[in-house]
């Protein structure tokens, strides 16, 4: 599979975490209407839904992602950054999906502001790609070796998060950690 065929949706308003969890499960699964389903299911009494941006564009937060994957049998498990990704057991992970620091820009001007962004990371074919929707096209990051270096130098930002991508079964019995990390 060339990088053409490799899925990957582009930045839309606000919505980088829909573009994450389609481009994290390589299918458009989720649209904004499913996102504000999601949205209304977590806080239906609120008039100000606390999930989104208040102006209707997006920037979905951390639980309709966590919402998202449940409704598809999969699970999304905080990585503790203080630990190795030398402790991941990749074979277990589906994908990525990483909340990182983003510039602001205005067309070509940059502004001095930095936002939240969500990132897919997924491996296709033998190779992991950074679907990150803000890229023109995925971007081959290459083996286990080169995913583990890039995914240190994402987490290395102060306010970077990481979740893990994977089957519920696997969040039950914890193998996406290796086996001697389980116990520490």
């Amino acid at each position: 599979m060339s990088e053409g065929e490799v899925f990957h949706e582009k930045q839309r308003l606000e919505l980088c975490a829909i573009h994450a969890l389609n481009n994290v499960l390589q299918e458009r699964v989720f649209t904004k209407a499913t996102a504000d389903d999601i949205c209304k299911r977590l806080a239906p009494q609120c008039v100000m839904n606390p999930h989104r941006s208040v102006l209707g564009t997006g920037n979905y937060d951390v639980n309709v992602i966590m919402a998202a994957l449940q409704s598809r049998g999969l699970a999304a498990v905080w990585w503790d950054k203080r630990r190795s990704v030398q402790n991941l057991c990749l074979d277990k992970i589906q994908g990525f999906i990483l909340n990182v620091p983003s510039r602001v820009s205005l067309g070509f001007v940059s502004l001095p502001l930095r936002r939240r962004h969500w990132l897919a990371v997924r491996e296709v074919n033998g190779q992991f790609y950074n679907l990150d929707s803000k890229l023109k096209g995925p971007a081959c990051i290459g083996g286990e070796t080169e995913l583990r270096s890039f995914l240190t130098e994402q987490l290395s930002q102060d306010i970077a998060e990481m979740l893990l991508v994977v089957q519920k079964e696997i969040d039950d019995d914890g193998t996406w950690l290796k086996p001697d990390e389980t116990r520490k």
